[in-house]
């Protein structure tokens, strides 16, 4: 199924992030998380390609197929081109394809320090554009709410993302943020500048201090006061932190909701417990 088929104005589309284990642990260590995951029935669930770009795509496709074909619920695969020519595109897609799996969420990725980058795709937006002429997928892009760390400004970051869509983009997924006004305003731009696909909104729960900001340093997402109070004051008790976090997304999601976001993608962390306490709190609202 095309996940551009999920979209409707009668009903926010509530998808789910996980990623594969690290290149050390056996990928069945995954399983028994992405089953109970997999249990709550997002509408999606849409695999990384490993931090960092770490990891490869063959992870990224077994465990994409195996929610699909075993946990029977639609998935997208993360898939990065920094690192890539056409023709480990071409092995890459063909394995997705073999493996029925018809949605990827296209990035460039991390430039990994000492090594090289290829050249036959330098932004996302021509990965889009590549993947796009074969004809076969349903292609989403990524989004910033609070701009790419490495655009100048709003202007040139929204510019770029129209690129995207032109390129054949159907749908995007933002990076997480923790202040919905940020959100609501780079909507505002984006309608703007002419985007009118479906934005899903990446909300990301707190489950862990340093996690948070090791990952607010990567994306250069702000902390609102609020945030950052409930981080200082439980960050020494890790069950407190885990369910005032779990309050904070609810939160974030219901207001969302409420003012009619085309739908939430939630970073899981793989984390069943914390997929399914916010599931239960918003399921009535979807």
């Amino acid at each position: 199924m095309k996940l551009t088929s999920l979209f409707n104005k009668d009903k926010t589309v509530f998808s789910f992030e996980v990623f594969p284990p690290k290149k050390e642990s056996p990928i069945e260590s995954v399983y028994g998380k992405l089953e109970e995951i997999c249990a709550l029935k997002p509408d999606f669930v849409s695999v990384t390609y490993g931090a960092g770009g770490s990891g490869g795509h063959s992870r990224t496709c077994e465990i994409a197929s195996r929610i699909k074909n075993t946990y029977g619920v639609e998935s997208m695969a993360h898939l990065t081109c920094v690192n890539s020519t056409k023709q480990m595109i071409d092995f890459m897609l063909g394995d997705f394809q073999a493996h029925g799996i018809e949605n990827i969420l296209a990035l460039r990725g991390d430039y990994v320090p000492g090594v090289e980058p290829q050249t036959d795709f330098r932004y996302s937006s021509d990965l889009t554009a590549y993947i796009r002429s074969k004809g076969e997928f349903d292609i989403c892009g990524a989004c910033y709410p609070e701009v790419h760390i490495e655009a100048e400004n709003e202007v040139q970051d929204v510019l770029n993302l129209r690129k995207k869509v032109e390129a054949g983009a159907t749908h995007l997924i933002s990076q997480l943020f923790f202040d919905n006004s940020v959100f609501y305003r780079f909507i505002e731009r984006t309608r703007i500048a002419g985007i009118d696909v479906p934005i899903e909104a990446g909300i990301m729960p707190v489950t862990n201090k340093k996690q948070i900001e090791r990952m607010v340093s990567m994306c250069g997402a702000s902390l609102p006061a609020k945030f950052s109070k409930i981080m200082q004051k439980y960050e020494n008790k890790p069950e407190a932190l885990r369910d005032a976090g779990i309050a904070y997304a609810v939160e974030q999601i219901v207001d969302l909701i409420s003012n009619g976001a085309d739908g939430i993608h939630l970073y899981t962390m793989n984390n069943p417990y914390i997929a399914r306490k916010i599931t239960e709190a918003v399921s009535s609202l979807l």
